[in-house]
Order: C-alpha cells, then structure tokens, then sequence
C-alpha cells in the first residue's frame, strides 16, 4: 500500500470516527460513551481505533490540538497578529466543527472538555498580549494569571452562546467583538496596580 493510500485511509478512519462520536454525545453525553460504541457506529475495528487514538479523550484531544497549533503558526508570524483574518480562522474551525463543540460545550458535553478548551485558550490569549503591543509593554500584568483566565473563559462562554444561538454572527463579527471585549478587559486590567499579598 502506497503512502497516498495510507494518508487516505487514515482520513476517512477519522471522519468516520469523529462522527459516529458527535452522533453518540448528541444521543447519551460524551461521559456515557465509550470507545467500543464509537467503533461500532463507525464500523470501524477497535484495533483501527487504537491505532490513532488512546481513547475517547485523545479522539478530541487531537481534533482541537490541531486547530490550536495551525492557529500557534498562524500567530507566529509577527504581522499576523494585527490581522482580523487570523482570528476569523479560529472561528471557521469551530464553525466546520460546529456539531462537535456544540456537542462538547452541550449540557450532554463534558466538564473535561471545557476546562481543556479554556486552557488551552489561556495560551492563546497569552501569545495574543504579548504579540499585539509593538512597544513590547504587556497587554497586562504578565504574572497575573487572573487576567488570561478570564478573557479565555470569555471566549469558551462567547463560543457555546454563538451555537447555541445557531450562528446569529458571521465569523467577522464574531471576531470583531471578542476582539474588541479583549481589548477592553486588557485596557483596564493595565492600570491595576500590583496588590501586596496578605
């Protein structure tokens, strides 16, 4: 078998995969689920399954950490930051997988899930305040960890809001006001003066 053949193979294993798991946590929840039923309504062998994956937390472990680090490239690139267009394409990849965050941000989607969003967001958010200040001066105090936590909570609360309202906002408009709240919370955490610790 060819590589081509391999690559392609693979791919349709994880289509195949990731929608039998958004069929099954739309039905029963993502805690109920487990790997043997993902297989099953994905006629997919459970040795194809762990071929890729370790278990159902990998499965969607490895579809946001992809999207995370194509956006990390993205951002590395110092006059990307600037650009709208950068953020728009974190939320054309939520918007792809529209039924999959829906699913996991649901009341029948998993906590885990959640909190592994939000983290990874925090570092995001972090990257974001220090990038987006040509003079070098922080967005806000960088030892505050308070401040990232809280706009990345904004983002995950901003993103479940946008589908479960069905996309009322196109992804510029989301941008536009997750962007300018960012902003908003990062221009007044920045006159904060440092508190001593009691």
């Amino acid at each position: 078998m060819s590589q081509q053949e391999k690559g392609l193979r693979l791919r349709r294993t994880q289509k195949l995969l990731r929608e039998a798991l958004i069929e099954i946590i739309e039905e029963r929840g993502f805690d109920a689920l487990t790997v043997g039923e993902i297989t099953e309504r994905a006629l997919i062998s459970r040795a194809a399954f762990y071929r890729n994956y370790q278990d159902k937390y990998d499965l969607v472990e490895q579809i946001f950490d992809e999207a995370m680090q194509a956006l990390f490239k993205i951002l590395a690139m110092p006059e990307s930051i600037h650009s709208p267009q950068t953020w728009e394409r974190f939320f054309e990849h939520i918007a792809e997988y529209e039924r999959l965050y829906r699913a996991l941000l649901g009341q029948k989607g998993s906590p885990w899930f959640v909190l592994k969003m939000r983290a990874s967001l925090v570092g995001l958010v972090k990257e974001f305040a220090r990038l987006a200040t040509p003079s070098g001066i922080p967005l806000y105090p960088g030892s505050d960890e308070f401040v990232p936590d809280l706009v990345a909570t904004m983002f995950v609360q901003a993103i479940t809001w946008w589908l479960d309202q069905g996309r009322p906002y196109s992804t510029q408009e989301m941008t536009r006001r997750c962007i300018a709240l960012s902003f908003a919370v990062f221009k007044e955490t920045s006159t904060w003066q440092p508190s001593s610790t009691q």
